[in-house]
């Protein structure tokens, strides 16, 4: 990870006729001061409302993931004569399509810079994929359709935190990172309810199994979304058409501030190869991607939250209606520890607090059959989400310059972490239930290791800033500069 690049005095211009450039106002393009604050707030304003929709496309994105998991004791394993291998191999065949297409996909929406039409028109084909699972009859079909899923879904999340990292600072990217990831809890809780109508009312209505609806009904919703999100989303502050003259300039002002060089300076400069290469030879890359790794393994319990739901006694129908609460309480905790985040400008604490918490829930968990005790403990490891969020904010401060580079970090960092859901498709057999106790101990050690490997990373981090402060000094420069967020 180079420093240099990052190392800077305020941007201001050579002084001229005896003008001091701590004269001049940086703003005045925009009016001054007072008028830059409104713009920048009608802008944010503006922002916040088109890419709010990536929440709703991220739960869509998951209800179509984990929609096999709902429908594992409804029909999907006795209609498709599944065994418990070839139902954990229905997963994870889909992260193998999702990890392939993470560094070309990035690297592609990086180089049109059109995220409002790559997007939604990935989310078009991945709702048709979906549906299609529905007409499947047998295990090698099914497959096939889950690879494929995966392989266009692979466009969105990376997708998704490229393009927020390309109009937020810093101080605003975790709660912004934040809201997006809660499109992930909260289809959890959305997908559950959904699926319970589902697949509670419409068994053999015009002769198809329920589990074969919510395929259908899910994949159809997917494709509206993905239609009218083609004229809502944002594309890169320099090719948005929507932009005001003022409003593109103080975008792009905003990014140059941030890290001391613009976004689009950087990208005339450095060419996708460039960008590549800096990423895939930076181990602190491959640190981080593997520290995500691990966390993913802990949070694998995710695809089988209605199975965990499911050992607290209850029938079917209510077991999937207790799968919203917990994920509904992970939302709540992860707004308040992103907000929190950003305000202290502090990542490691927050992200481990949320980690311990989660490795309670495990222990609780593993101690006891308790339905009390055992529904508390869902809770605790639903908030481990909150955790996660928090560290892909950091992700992003971290790998910050060039955006090249940030593009293939961000597709790595994901890719990889993919790992994790492949290896943890296959730690819940029904054979280990309904204690479940050999895959919470698999996840316990999955979270500490992951804490281990952020406090190494924050060392680094540390290590970095002295040596920008140490080069500030030997400049001469006053003015603290960029400095990595710990």
């Amino acid at each position: 990870m180079s420093i240099s690049q990052y190392s800077y005095s305020a941007s201001l211009p050579p002084s001229k006729g005896g003008v001091d450039p701590e004269d001049i106002d940086p703003d005045a393009e925009f009016g001054g001061s007072a008028a830059r604050k409104e713009l920048e707030r009608k802008l944010l304003r503006k922002l916040d409302l088109r890419m709010s929709i990536l929440v709703l496309i991220y739960i869509l994105n998951y209800v179509d993931r984990n929609n096999a998991g709902a429908a594992r004791s409804r029909g999907l394993v006795a209609d498709l004569h599944l065994t418990d291998q070839q139902f954990a191999t229905l997963l994870s065949i889909l992260y193998v399509g999702y990890i392939i297409m993470q560094i070309p996909s990035n690297m592609f929406l990086n180089f049109t810079g059109k995220p409002s039409l790559y997007l939604p028109a990935c989310m078009a084909v991945w709702g048709m994929i979906s549906a299609l699972t529905g007409i499947t009859t047998n295990f090698t079909g099914a497959v096939i359709t889950r690879f494929f899923l995966g392989f266009v879904e692979a466009a969105f999340f990376p997708g998704s935190l490229f393009l927020i990292s390309k109009w937020y600072k810093r101080t605003e990217i975790g709660f912004r990172t934040a809201i997006l990831y809660c499109g992930n809890i909260i289809s959890n809780a959305f997908g559950a309810l959904l699926a319970s109508g589902i697949l509670g009312g419409m068994n053999n209505v015009l002769g198809h199994a329920a589990w074969r609806w919510l395929f259908y009904l899910e994949g159809a919703l997917t494709v509206f979304v993905a239609i009218c999100a083609i004229f809502i989303l944002p594309d890169f502050p320099s090719t948005t058409k929507w932009l005001s003259d003022d409003e593109r300039r103080l975008a792009l002002r905003r990014m140059e501030e941030d890290a001391g060089v613009g976004d689009q300076k950087e990208t005339e400069q450095g060419g996708l190869t460039h960008g590549l290469y800096l990423a895939v030879t930076d181990w602190t890359v491959w640190w981080f991607a593997m520290a995500v790794n691990a966390i993913v393994v802990s949070l694998s319990f995710n695809a089988y939250f209605p199975t965990l739901s499911a050992t607290l006694g209850y029938n079917p129908t209510v077991s999937l209606l207790l799968v919203a609460p917990p994920f509904v309480f992970a939302v709540i905790v992860t707004f308040c520890l992103c907000r929190h985040s950003d305000y202290k400008q502090e990542r490691f604490y927050h992200i481990i607090g949320s980690w311990i918490a989660g490795i309670i829930g495990f222990i609780i968990a593993i101690s006891t059959m308790n339905t009390a005790a055992r529904y508390v403990s869902l809770f605790l490891m639903a908030q481990t989400y909150a955790g996660l969020v928090v560290m892909l904010a950091w992700m992003n401060n971290s790998f910050p310059r060039p955006p090249s580079k940030r593009a293939v970090c961000v597709a790595i960092i994901n890719g990889f972490s993919q790992l994790g859901n492949v290896a943890g498709s296959y730690i819940w057999p029904l054979s280990w239930g309904p204690t479940y106790r050999y895959s919470y101990g698999i996840c316990i050690a999955a979270s500490g290791t992951a804490i281990i490997m952020a406090w190494i990373f924050k060392q680094h981090l540390i290590s970095l800033n002295e040596k920008l402060e140490r080069e500030e000094q030997e400049k001469g420069i006053k003015e603290k500069g960029f400095r990595y967020l710990l």
